[in-house]
C-alpha cells in the first residue's frame, strides 16, 4: 500500500466578492458570499482524491496531518464534511484536535472583480503542531507496518518544519519528502529545500529574491538539488496535487515532462471553474490519455 501525508493547516474561508475594493471606514454592499475549506494542503488533497477516484493502480491512503478545533464542534463537523463531499478516502485520525477550541483557522477574503485581485486577512488561534506530536504520529504510522510513503509538506514554521523532515529522513528512509515554499519573508524556508526531493516555490516567493518571469528557469536550476516547480497563482494547490499525483502513482511510466504536463493541464482546467467540485471526472474526460495509460 502507498501513503501519502500532507501536513499544514486547514482553513475555513469566507470570500466576499465586491465590485470595487473599499476604502477605509466605509460601508459597501457585497454581491456574493461564499464559505468553503481552504488551506493550500486541503485543497491539494482534495484534488487527489478525486483523481484517485478516477484512476488508482493500487491500493493508496491519504492522510491529512493538522491542527483542527476540538471533536464535536459545529466547525469540525463542517470541515469534516466538505471532505467527505468530494469522493475518495481521507484519514484524519493523523490530525490534532485541540480541546477546548471551537474555532477553526479562518480566512476572510475579499475579492475585487473590478480588478480581479484578492484581499485576504487570517485568524488562527489553534495552537501549532509540535515536533514531538508529528513523532507520536510517525511512530505511529511505522507501528503500522508502515508501508512505501510520500510526505508533502507546507512551509508554515520552517523551524519546526525542518526537525519534522530530519524525522522523516531518520525513520523512513526511502519515504519522499516535498515541500512548498510560498510565503517571501519567512526564514528558514531555504533550509526545507535543501531537504527536500521535490519543492514547490510560488512565483511570489522567486519574485522576492528579485527574480523576473524571464528568469525563473535560472532561479529553479539554483536552488535545491531535487525536482523543482513554479505553482502559478491561484491553481497552485491543484498543480502540486497533479505533480504529486503523477510522480507517485505514475512516475515509473511518466517522465518529467509528461508529470509537469499533467499537472499544468489539471490547473488551467480548475481555473475555468469555481471550487474543486467534479474537477477530477471533468479532467479525466478532456484529457482521457493521461487515465488509460
Amino acid at each position: 500500500m502507498k501513503h501519502l501525508f500532507a501536513i499544514g493547516a486547514v482553513y475555513l474561508d469566507t470570500i466576499l466578492s465586491v465590485s470595487s475594493f473599499p476604502a477605509e471606514d466605509s460601508k459597501l454592499r457585497a454581491t456574493q458570499i461564499q464559505v468553503r475549506r481552504g488551506g493550500n494542503v486541503s485543497n491539494s488533497l482534495e484534488v487527489l482524491k478525486q483523481l484517485l477516484e478516477q484512476w488508482a493502480r493500487e491500493k493508496v491512503k491519504l492522510h491529512l496531518i493538522s491542527t483542527l478545533p476540538e471533536k464535536g464542534s459545529p466547525a469540525l463537523e463542517s470541515i469534516r464534511s466538505s471532505f467527505s463531499a468530494s469522493g475518495g478516502e481521507l484519514d484524519l485520525e493523523t490530525c490534532l484536535y485541540r480541546e477546548g477550541c471551537q474555532q477553526p483557522a479562518s480566512s476572510y477574503i475579499i475579492r475585487n472583480a473590478s480588478t480581479s485581485s484578492r484581499t485576504i486577512v487570517n485568524y488562527n488561534d489553534l495552537p501549532e503542531m509540535s515536533v514531538e506530536e508529528f513523532a507520536g504520529i510517525l511512530s505511529n504510522f511505522k507501528g503500522d507496518g508502515g508501508g512505501e510513503s510520500w510526505w508533502h509538506f507546507e512551509g508554515r514554521i520552517p523551524d519546526v518544519t525542518l526537525e519534522c523532515i530530519k524525522l522523516v529522513r531518520k525513520s523512513l528512509p526511502t519515504a519522499i519528502v516535498s515541500v512548498e515554499i510560498e510565503k517571501p519573508g519567512r526564514e528558514g524556508l531555504q533550509a526545507l529545500a535543501a531537504e527536500a526531493d521535490m519543492v514547490f516555490y510560488s512565483r511570489s516567493y522567486a519574485e522576492s529574491t528579485g527574480e523576473s518571469r524571464e528568469t525563473f528557469p535560472s532561479f529553479l536550476q539554483r536552488q535545491a538539488a531535487g525536482t523543482t516547480c513554479k505553482a502559478s497563482i491561484g491553481a497552485g494547490d491543484t498543480f502540486i496535487a497533479g505533480v504529486l499525483y503523477s510522480a507517485m502513482w505514475h512516475g515509473a511510466d511518466w517522465d518529467a515532462k509528461g508529470i509537469v504536463s499533467f499537472a499544468v493541464e489539471l490547473a488551467s482546467r480548475k481555473v475555468q471553474q469555481e471550487g474543486f467540485g467534479g474537477l477530477g471526472a471533468e479532467v479525466k474526460k478532456e484529457f482521457p490519455r493521461y487515465f488509460d495509460q
